[in-house]
């Protein structure tokens, strides 16, 4: 456990330090190939739980403490030491021992490893009392930056507190089956002789009880079905694409969204665009796993057409453009630490560039999306109306499915926080 608790250490620290945790953990497994899964699994499960209630270890490390650990290392062991004894069912007194030990290979002070020792041992002493000792603190109690809290209070006073908590929990696992290959029906029935239980939640999308490694799931690698999340599965039934049309998918990687487009409408000229080579490659994996043909794979950047549009124009876009991922922080905890204020009026500049961009590429009468995974109004219907007072040949059209009300879908059990509108070129 002490390899365990150093790696997560190390990956909490980079995180702090600007880093995407994903990349970090990527970067843990190259260099650490001797890591059995049930380390890495554990590893894993630390980091993205110290990200997700760091506010609160840190607001009780304040509480335990008579002054500040200097050194930031320091701080993030006793984070997880905290973080293992608050929400994991590992024996306390290894947690303890382990962290003991795991100090000494950061410190060669040895007055530090007496300091972690008191440190937790008091914890365990005062654990019932201490949580309500912080209540009043919005940091502690969400676990949060205190601007993002006050952005969301502002923006949803009725929701704010349950976006926060659902940020907080662990996401459901969901899957998308691929209608050209099979029903919905028949896949659970697959499911069900793998005892993997699930429950449908609407058109394509399928909730697993509990989740599975995807070499698990029957007829993945034969493309019968996608791991996607259940609000994302609303984008390509919107475009309400139908074969024979000329169809760009404007910021495509990982290529959820296109390759849900082809399997809704067959025959169509589907353009899949990213501005990043190495996601291309992650993108023609994607589609070469559920058999999907036709299409042309483009880098090239949504803002600036003029390096690799044809100059045909197209029936329907899809712009899944770059935000702030505020709505999708239960899959991504370190993002809610990275972000800064600032950064929100730049991805809406961002994405008020790209809209820009496309619309002179779409037909009259045709459709355009756009999408976030955002909860930030600033990034979503802010820039939708302002998109709407500088294109007078733009209106916007009534998302269909019901749960989107006016496009915001706001993260909860069973999907994330997404924002559609939807335009047409009158």
């Amino acid at each position: 456990m002490i390899e365990v608790q150093l790696l997560a250490v190390q990956a909490i620290r980079e995180v702090f330090a600007g880093a995407n945790l994903t990349e970090v953990l990527r970067n843990i497994w190259q260099t650490g190939s001797h890591l059995t899964p049930q380390q890495r699994g554990a590893i894993q499960d630390i980091a993205y739980g110290v990200l997700r209630h760091y506010g609160q270890l840190d607001a009780i490390l304040h509480k335990l403490l008579n002054k500040p650990v200097q050194d930031k290392q320091l701080h993030y062991l006793l984070a997880v030491a905290l973080y293992q004894l608050r929400y994991s069912k590992a024996p306390a007194h290894a947690i303890v021992d382990h962290a003991v030990s795991s100090s000494r290979k950061i410190t060669r002070n040895p007055a530090v490893s007496g300091l972690v020792n008191a440190v937790l041992r008091n914890f365990m002493r005062k654990r019932t009392s201490l949580p309500d000792q912080i209540r009043n603190d919005d940091i502690a109690r969400y676990s949060y930056p205190q601007w993002w809290i006050d952005k969301l209070r502002q923006q949803y006073p009725q929701d704010y507190e349950a976006i926060l908590l659902a940020g907080n929990e662990h996401p459901a696992m969901i899957l998308r089956v691929n209608r050209l290959r099979t029903s919905v029906d028949h896949y659970q029935a697959m499911l069900d002789a793998q005892n993997i239980d699930s429950e449908w939640l609407w058109d394509t999308a399928l909730r697993l009880s509990r989740p599975v490694a995807v070499e698990k799931l029957p007829g993945f690698s034969e493309g019968l079905v996608t791991v996607q999340d259940a609000g994302a599965q609303f984008a390509a039934p919107l475009l309400d694409v139908e074969a024979g049309m000329r169809v760009l998918d404007a910021c495509a990687a990982p290529g959820g969204k296109s390759t849900h487009l082809a399997e809704l409408a067959e025959n169509i000229e589907l353009t899949v665009l990213d501005k990043q080579e190495d996601r291309l490659a992650r993108l023609k994996e994607n589609f070469s796993r559920l058999k999907i043909a036709g299409y042309q794979l483009v880098c090239g950047d949504a803002m600036s057409p003029s390096h690799w549009w044809d100059g045909q124009l197209y029936d329907r876009i899809l712009a899944d453009v770059p935000c702030s991922a505020s709505g999708v922080i239960s899959r991504h905890p370190d993002i809610k630490w990275l972000r800064r204020p600032e950064d929100i009026d730049h991805f809406a500049q961002t994405q008020t560039a790209i809209l820009n961009g496309l619309w002179p590429l779409l037909q009259r009468g045709g459709k355009l999306l756009y999408v976030t995974c955002s909860v930030f109004n600033e990034e979503n219907d802010a820039v939708a109306d302002k998109f709407l007072t500088t294109h007078e040949d733009a209106s916007r059209l009534p998302c269909s499915h019901g749960m989107l009300g006016r496009g915001q879908l706001l993260p909860g059990s069973h999907h994330d926080g997404f924002f559609y509108a939807l335009f047409r070129k009158n």
